[in-house]
């Protein structure tokens, strides 16, 4: 059965692959044409777009694959073959079913650690190879807890994507009562070695006395802002949460700076990413029967790829209809993000019943 799947799941990846790449060819082009970016520079942007094109063709070519072995099988009478010798329904269909199991937890680990990977290293060129310095040139806002109570916050008006270094930067320290006990100014705040570093700093502490200390001409100082500079970037471009992963929506998340809207939005996409992936099994539970009964007696190539075509499009329809009310009712968001496998593995479900019993 994995065999037989093997070849039209393989047929569907490249299929699918290239039909979502055509764009990002043609933005290659414009990117060289028009933006004066280096070749190299264009296909390497291109190369890393690839995983999170992947990710979402991969559920795609899986049901394409499924609905053509099961419509070969059931053509060719080998299910009915299988079931004479004894062989229950239940195990035919056992290899696809773990197959699209797996495939979902490998979609899963692809989602959460290359693809957010990937996506940094394609924002990063492009800020170099088209110096979009210009688009974060606005006040930068950072808030974050102290140890201990009080709270941090990190005023900046430009950001440097080539050096990762926040520009003009202010850093405001508050104790618990809310009073001011430290004041930074700092030329640039540079994040270098998975740290924030203060050049060019001036420091003053204000004691509860009422006396103030100050430190002029700092020439380094390390300092934590509670944030990273993709998270920043992220944050402030209002990136989409689509492209990043559970962890960084979570980061983002628990730093306080989105907005209520925004907050809805990273709290729904949250819950769906861990339920998005396992549509490869939602997928190949409801390709199995739609396989056996839409094809038997044979049929054609695109006749499959047409109808799994229509069978995503319906999905992600469905999936899209639920995401809106995840973010209207953000308290209930894991069943929202859900509803869309449960909806189609019951169906599937009952009509895999039905087969079973021909």
């Amino acid at each position: 059965m994995l065999t037989e799947l093997a070849g039209p799941f393989a047929f569907g990846l490249f299929a699918f692959t290239v039909i979502f790449a055509a764009t990002n060819m043609l933005e290659i082009g414009r990117l060289v044409s028009e933006d004066g970016v280096a070749l190299w520079t264009a296909i390497a942007i291109f190369l890393w777009d690839l995983p999170g094109e992947i990710v979402l063709v991969i559920p795609m070519a899986l049901l394409l694959g499924t609905l053509l072995a099961m419509q070969r099988l059931s053509g060719e009478s080998e299910i009915n073959a299988m079931k004479t010798a004894g062989i229950t329904f239940v195990r035919i269909v056992a290899p696809l079913l773990v197959a699209g199991m797996a495939t979902s937890i490998v979609m899963y680990a692809l989602q959460e650690g290359v693809v957010p990977f990937a996506n940094d290293q394609v924002s990063g060129l492009e800020n170099v190879a088209l110096d979009r310095t210009s688009a974060f040139n606005r006040d930068l806002t950072v808030s974050a807890p102290l140890p201990g109570g009080g709270r941090q916050v990190t005023i900046a008006s430009a950001y440097e994507p080539g050096s990762r270094a926040l520009m003009h930067v202010t850093l405001v320290q508050y104790d618990r009562s809310g009073a001011a006990t430290q004041i930074i100014f700092a030329q640039e705040a540079e994040f270098t070695a998975n740290r924030w570093v203060l050049r060019n700093a001036s420091a003053y502490r204000f004691n509860g006395d009422g006396t103030t200390i100050s430190e002029p001409n700092v020439a380094e100082q390390e300092v934590d802002l509670g944030e990273k500079p993709t998270d920043i970037v992220k944050r402030i471009s209002h990136d989409d949460p689509q492209q990043m992963s559970r962890a960084q929506i979570a980061a983002i998340v628990a730093t306080g700076q989105l907005t209520e809207t925004e907050l809805r939005k990273y709290v729904t996409v949250y819950q769906e990413k861990l339920a998005q992936p396992f549509a490869c099994f939602v997928f190949v539970l409801i390709a199995i029967p739609f396989g056996l009964r839409s094809f038997r007696g044979g049929g054609s190539t695109s006749l499959g790829f047409g109808l799994a075509v229509a069978i995503v499009f319906i999905y992600y329809v469905v999936t899209t209809i639920f995401s809106f009310v995840g973010e209207s009712l953000v308290a209930l968001a894991p069943l929202w993000a859900w509803m869309p496998n449960l909806i189609f593995i019951a169906i599937g479900i009952a009509r895999l019943r039905r087969a079973a019993a021909v």
